[in-house]
């Protein structure tokens, strides 16, 4: 039996869709894009500028369309994130502005080479089965910043990416560079690398840029994910009901239009909606009601048949410290007891702005621990207990059983270095580090082994002469920060 539990009951399920569907059709949603106007029109929506209304059937001819379950692919093809499967996958957070300085404890402007080190890092831990753009790169021209970080990403991983291109230039020469890593067009929309994160704007708005990338995507046949981020309170009800409905009609309005763009092509039920703090003003990620909205806006997309994403494993404090750990446990759990098909926010911190690669290695522990609660308690053996007993003897040799060393590491999640189970004299003759200091370790001795992907060489040199080329005009050097050295270079 695998662990979940459910937030919302069918009955409160149905009420929200039908208020989401009410709120689609008055007031509607605003829509910032003509081409998407002129498409929610043509297929039976009404406009008053750009206040559109969209009717109950249309949206449901859109979910007839969408497809319950797709797959993303590492770089040798083999399906690696597997959305609508029942399992439940982890990234690192992404679009951070700074980075953790293990050394000072303060944060900083990040770079290429922090999101390079943050890429391989989740490369080579397990508990990732997706890498991200988890960083914003302030040492590349800002108007490829986007490309940019993808690129970095692909020259550092195999692993597959969850992006995103939020600048109206949109998506365009991304999608270029994912087809030459994929070999073509075709190819990447066969076997997708990547997923790109869209974002609706609170309240009921879907932006130009939203729009005409969402679009672009459905048609390209790479996967959108929608990052519906109600703000309870402020840019949505203060209920966690109520932003649960306004993420619904918010994501309902993406599906409408990217299924009116692309019939059948995939599309992600996402989010990272947070609660607001009356108090500061602040708009807490590791806050358990922030992650009670993604668990009831999770179930709601559960019942229409969707693949679902959520922002959970974050936490909202400046230093990796208990409340970094309580606060990223604890939604992290959640998350997977949700059932949610992709968490991002593992390494980041202070409010989704910084990341860490020490958190995102600690992160990794409790991504290990949640995975194994979502095993539950098996029954591998025979009898529950009667034939271990009867093996053992009246002296309880349990130890020495054959099925004790074939079973231990099934029954168990046996973590890294950087949980300590040692004994006190253990633990001082090894220096007494806490957590955070055996993570600083942990990513040094990450970084040492990790190995670099194998690129063919002419994919290479056509990945960096597509982002030269885009670059070029906005001041990209010679230089190429964050990606290995020699990489696309004969």
């Amino acid at each position: 039996m695998r662990p979940r539990f459910e937030l919302l009951e069918p009955a409160l399920i149905d009420r929200v869709v039908d208020e989401a569907l009410s709120l689609l059709a008055s007031p509607g949603v605003k829509v910032e894009e003509p081409e998407a106007i002129r498409l929610l029109v043509g297929a039976g929506a009404s406009a008053d500028g750009a206040r559109v209304s969209i009717p109950e059937p249309m949206v449901r001819r859109a979910l007839d369309t969408v497809p319950h379950a797709f797959d993303l692919y590492d770089r040798s093809g083999r399906p690696s994130v597997r959305y609508g499967s029942g399992a439940v996958h982890f990234d690192p957070g992404s679009s951070g502005v700074s980075v953790l300085d293990p050394e000072t404890l303060e944060t900083r402007a990040s770079m290429a080479d922090d999101l390079a080190r943050i890429t391989r890092v989740a490369d080579t831990l397990p508990a990732y089965d997706a890498v991200s753009t988890a960083v914003v790169c302030h040492d590349v021209p800002t108007e490829i910043g986007d490309l940019y970080r993808l690129f970095v990403c692909l020259a550092n991983s195999d692993k597959p990416i969850v992006t995103g291109a939020f600048t109206p230039r949109g998506s365009g020469a991304m999608l270029d560079l994912l087809a030459l890593d994929a070999g073509g067009r075709a190819a990447l929309a066969d076997r997708p690398r990547a997923v790109f994160d869209v974002c609706p704007s609170p309240p009921l708005t879907w932006s130009e840029f939203a729009c005409r990338n969402i679009m672009d995507l459905g048609r390209a046949g790479v996967p959108a994910e929608m990052v519906s981020m109600p703000l309870a309170g402020v840019a949505a009800p203060v209920t966690l009901i109520g932003s649960i409905v306004q993420h619904a009609a918010e994501c309902l309005a993406g599906i409408v239009l990217h299924q009116q763009a692309a019939p059948g092509a995939p599309i992600v039920w996402g989010g990272a909606p947070a609660i607001v703090d009356m108090r500061t003003g602040a708009t807490p990620m590791g806050a358990i009601e922030t992650a009670m909205i993604d668990g009831g806006y999770a179930a709601v997309g559960h019942s229409l048949g969707l693949p679902t994403h959520a922002y959970m494993g974050a936490t909202d404090s400046k230093v990796i410290d208990a409340q970094a750990g309580l606060e990223a446990g604890l939604t992290a759990v959640v998350g997977a007891l949700a059932g949610v098909d992709l968490i991002s926010g593992p390494g980041m911190l202070d409010f989704l702005l910084a990341q860490s690669p020490e958190k995102l290695v600690i992160d990794a522990e409790a991504i290990g621990m949640a995975q194994r609660l979502l095993r539950g308690i098996a029954t591998p053996t025979a009898t529950l207990a009667t034939e271990s007993f009867e093996a053992a003897g009246a002296e309880g040799r349990f130890l020495e059983l054959p099925e004790t060393r074939r079973l231990f590491r099934s029954e168990q999640f046996l973590p890294s270095r950087i949980i300590d189970r040692s004994s006190r004299r253990a633990w001082l003759d090894a220096g007494g580090l806490d957590a955070f200091g055996r993570a600083r370790l942990r990513v040094e001795e990450l970084m040492a082994t990790h190995p670099l992907p194998v690129v063919d060489a002419a994919v290479a040199a056509s990945m960096v002469a597509c982002v030269r080329e885009v670059g070029a005009p906005f001041g990209l050097g010679d230089a190429l920060p964050g990606v290995p050295e020699g990489f696309g270079r004969s």
